[in-house]
């Protein structure tokens, strides 16, 4: 930790995200605890979509879904370290992704993140690679369509909402590269595999997909 950090974290002491107490792994043993039986790290792999593999943390329903919904929503941007915390805490999540080379997330348009003040994804994408070895960030996609959000629509409506809704930076890095996309909740997939569409269509190598929840 730098002089910088060191100073940030005695003006803004690091939080637990669910009870906020001060506790600089930004998670309490006690709401860790409480949450275990919430936690089921989970691996699923396919052959019909762009990306090969998706790893979850947790099911989204009761307390992780409010508390996914408050960080989000509710201005609690410092939540990132908790949730970060709950996904590195996992040592066969982490021996995964040891094995890619580049970690980014899926982008939220500009308007939104404007409204917001920070993108959730992001902040959770880069704490995720500062603690994984030979993991780096880069911010790969952007969201050119200010969307409806996905959650207000039905199933079948989500694919053509999403089409065309992501277009790839810094295309000169993607090609022969191991890269993983984290997003905050899994539901249909539809954005997952759009945004895994792009980078393969750069000729990206595998890609896995990353979130808190499903």
């Amino acid at each position: 930790m730098n002089f910088l950090d060191e100073f940030l974290e005695l003006i803004f002491p690091t939080v637990c995200g669910f009870c906020g107490k001060i506790n600089k792994e930004g998670l309490c043993k006690e709401c860790e605890q409480k949450i275990s039986m919430k936690v089921d790290y989970c691996i699923d792999t396919f052959n019909d979509k762009y990306f090969e593999k998706h790893i979850y943390a947790m099911k989204y329903d009761g307390i992780i879904r409010n508390e996914i919904l408050n960080y989000k929503f509710h201005d609690k941007s410092y939540m990132y370290k908790t949730f970060s915390k709950i996904i590195l805490k996992s040592k066969k999540i982490c021996d995964i992704l040891e094995n890619y080379d580049i970690i980014t997330d899926v982008s939220i348009h500009k308007k939104r993140k404007k409204e917001r003040g920070y993108d959730q994804s992001a902040l959770i994408a880069k704490e995720i690679a500062r603690n994984i070895g030979g993991l780096k960030y880069e911010k790969l996609l952007k969201k050119v369509k200010n969307t409806p959000r996905q959650s207000s629509l039905k199933k079948s409506e989500r694919l053509t909402n999403i089409r065309n809704a992501y277009e790839v930076t810094n295309k000169a890095i993607i090609c022969g590269k191991r890269i993983v996309i984290f997003d905050d909740i899994y539901t249909t997939g539809a954005t997952a595999n759009e945004c895994a569409k792009v980078l393969k269509q750069m000729k990206a190598k595998e890609i896995l997909i990353l979130t808190l929840a499903k």
